[in-house]
This record gives C-alpha cells, sequence and structure tokens, in this order.
C-alpha cells in the first residue's frame, strides 16, 4: 500500500486546514485509517482513525470537537478536517493504514506516508 499525505501549511490559531491521503496498491475500503502527528522532540500520538466503511471512528482526546476524519472509499482517499486550529496543533502529520480494526498505536500500522507539515501560528 502507498499513501501519500497532502495539504500541510502554516495557518493561524483558530483557522482550518484539511489533510488528504491517497492510496493505492491494495483495496483500499478493506483498510483501517489513520492519521497520526509528530511534534519536534516527541513521539508520533494518533489523531484520530477510521474503520474500512466509517461507521467508526476514533479521536484524540486533544483533538475531540476540533479535527474530523472521513473516508471516501471510491476516491481510496481518507481527510482529516482541522478546525479550531491551536499553536500547540504544530507537527507533521501522518496517514497510516493496518488490516485490522482501529488501534490507538503507531505500532499497530503496517503502512505510512511520508508526512505532511502543519504550522500554527499564535
Amino acid at each position: 500500500v502507498q499513501l501519500q499525505a497532502s495539504g500541510g501549511g502554516l495557518v493561524q490559531a483558530g483557522g482550518s486546514l484539511r489533510l488528504s491521503c491517497a492510496a493505492s496498491g491494495r483495496t483500499f475500503s478493506t483498510l483501517t485509517m489513520g492519521w497520526f502527528r509528530q511534534a519536534p522532540g516527541k513521539g508520533r500520538d494518533i489523531v484520530a482513525a477510521i474503520n474500512w466503511n466509517g461507521g467508526r471512528t476514533y479521536n484524540a482526546d486533544s483533538v475531540k470537537g476540533r479535527f474530523t476524519i472521513s473516508r471516501d472509499n471510491a476516491k481510496n482517499a481518507v481527510y482529516l478536517q482541522m478546525n479550531s486550529l491551536k499553536p500547540e496543533d504544530t507537527a507533521v502529520y501522518y496517514c497510516a493504514a493496518r488490516t485490522f480494526d482501529i488501534a490507538p498505536t503507531p505500532g499497530s500500522y503496517d503502512y505510512w506516508g511520508q508526512g505532511t507539515q502543519v504550522t500554527v501560528s499564535s
């Protein structure tokens, strides 16, 4: 599975961004997809995840009510809508995929994209 994340950029606090992740190489509709982020000097943490048909989602406490994960299996894509952005959301954001159900740890994911930088200025 090849994953390509895009949509990052520089935004002011309170603004919005939409990240996209395009997948290829395997039946996308069978995969659980996740978004992770890694700030400088910190570990990689889950932001959100969505199961194969979009029927279940997971959101980290730090982004609940602000970020929304969604997917379009017809387009082999997963999205992360980020609203009310804060400076502490600044990080490299990665999309990832796994065969089984939603899991919160990065080590549980088998496939990774290259990451896209999100910078939120105060």
